[in-house]
């Protein structure tokens, strides 16, 4: 049997028997541990002076770690660079954003080829290579320079841009290119896969044979969509355990019987924050009757803060909390909570469970699976409402939702008002419909449909 060979731009530091952070690493690490095999990515360290040296191998159980470091040049031109000054904001359609330099791009393809000359000494000709996301979209073509055969497919996590959206980057042709070495490209949603194929057919003077099938640039190679799922059983668990409740608790004493909205986000421009603090405070200003009875809590863990424009929006939110509790707060009542920290997985899904509302509203996402994991964390006989962004990829399938357009914050006000006023029937309905998709479109479901579509050809 071939090893599943995994590739990503980080491999997330793990030890045997503990859960990961992280919808990609959740994943990844379930693929590896019902396949076995390899992951392979950056060590998250910077490597003084020369260029590095890919690290000793590490086993933990069945999976085997392999990290290289990146030099302080890789690090500013590939990841803060064209990844996250480029690739990122355009992916999400934050065009405005994004900035783009040829040198820049030259450090993302140097990258990719760094990973590829240290990933094919460790790949056996059998191995299925299994790379993920948008850092990583030149590797199969890296490799396939440097002779390797074997069948190799690319998952994106982010959303993939319509073809005028994409070409903003000067560069977009030969990213498209790079991609069309892999095998099998996974995507999201059916417009994600949509968007890819038309620039494929339409730019490049693609062909579309069919099933999914495409051939250009001298190639044909398989498009799908696959997605990405939580573990229901388990997160549900999760929040029940008393282990883990001990912050839950202390929340539900604090609330005095007051209705929770809660949002939990990293700390991203394409999260739609700003936008959702402002939808938050239309509600209060639309709705008097609910002062005092309800706190909206959100949750935004620092992310990239050594990028300038990721330090901007946390200083805007701040400003923009206090703005808002300037207005409505009262001496026994301060309306928006916003905690610029991070919390342990275990302990989340407890504080999902305490929440009347969960407030999901990216301005764009490839998925989202905050939303699936409030959804499954949530006490089926008295179940919260789930308020979501039209623009996520989550939104294809958990239609039960209240959706909402997160540029509207008269509409998404008014869903937060119909949430909170929701009988116990409705909600117990409109629960049990998004969990069965839940089920249906499993975490073990998106693995099991890309390894085996990768390894059939």
């Amino acid at each position: 049997m071939s090893r599943l060979v995994v590739v990503s731009n980080r491999v997330a530091p793990i030890t045997e028997g503990e859960p990961a952070a992280g919808g990609l690493a959740v994943g990844v690490l379930d693929a590896l541990r019902a396949e076995g095999g390899v992951w392979f990515g950056w060590s998250g360290e910077i490597a003084d002076g020369a260029e590095p040296l890919p690290n000793p191998g590490r086993d933990v159980g069945r999976i085997t770690l392999r990290t290289i470091d990146l030099s302080r040049r890789d690090y500013d031109e590939f990841y803060r660079g064209f990844a996250n000054g480029t690739l990122w904001p355009v992916l999400h359609y934050q065009m405005g954003l994004a900035r783009f330099d040829w040198t820049e791009f030259a450090g993302y393809n140097r990258v990719n080829a760094l990973f590829a000359c240290s990933l094919k000494s460790v790949l056996r000709p059998d191995d299925l290579v299994w790379a993920h996301d948008y850092h990583l979209l030149g590797l199969a073509e890296a490799l396939r320079k440097d002779g390797v055969e074997n069948r190799m497919g690319l998952f994106l996590h982010t959303p993939f841009p319509e073809p005028g959206v994409l070409m903003s980057v000067p560069a977009h042709a030969a990213l498209v290119q790079a991609m069309a070495a892999y095998d099998l490209i996974g995507f999201q949603t059916e417009p994600d896969r949509t968007a890819f194929a038309d620039y494929v057919l339409r730019q490049a003077g693609g062909a579309a044979p069919g099933d999914g099938r495409l051939a250009a640039y001298g190639r044909s190679f398989r498009t799908g969509v696959y997605p990405i799922g939580v573990h229901v059983d388990a997160i549900r668990a999760e929040a029940e355990a008393q282990a883990n409740r001990r912050e839950a608790l202390r929340l539900r004493v604090n609330l005095q019987g007051r209705s929770l909205i809660l949002s939990v986000d990293r700390l991203d421009y394409a999260k739609g924050l700003r936008q959702r603090f402002v939808a938050f405070e239309r509600f209060l200003a639309d709705t008097p009757a609910v002062h005092g009875k309800v706190i909206f809590m959100q949750i935004a863990p620092p992310s990239r803060s050594d990028i300038q424009t990721y330090r901007e929006i946390r200083h805007e939110l701040e400003a923009e909390a206090g703005r808002i509790n300037g207005r409505f707060a009262d001496v026994d009542w301060v309306p928006l909570r916003y905690l610029n920290r991070s919390f342990p997985r275990a302990a989340l899904m407890p504080l999902y469970a305490e929440a009347r509302v969960g407030l999901v509203t990216p301005l764009r996402d490839g998925m989202n699976l905050v939303a699936k994991e409030y959804v499954a964390a949530q006490d089926p006989e008295d179940p919260g409402v789930l308020v979501l962004s039209q623009f996520a990829g989550a939104a294809r399938e958990l239609d039960a939702a209240l959706v909402v357009n997160p540029y509207d914050e008269a509409g998404v006000a008014a869903a937060l008002d119909q949430a909170l006023a929701m009988s116990i029937e409705e909600r117990r309905g409109r629960h049990a419909a998004m969990l069965d998709v839940l089920r249906t479109n499993s975490l073990d479901a998106w693995r099991d449909r890309f390894v085996a579509d990768l390894r059939a050809g």
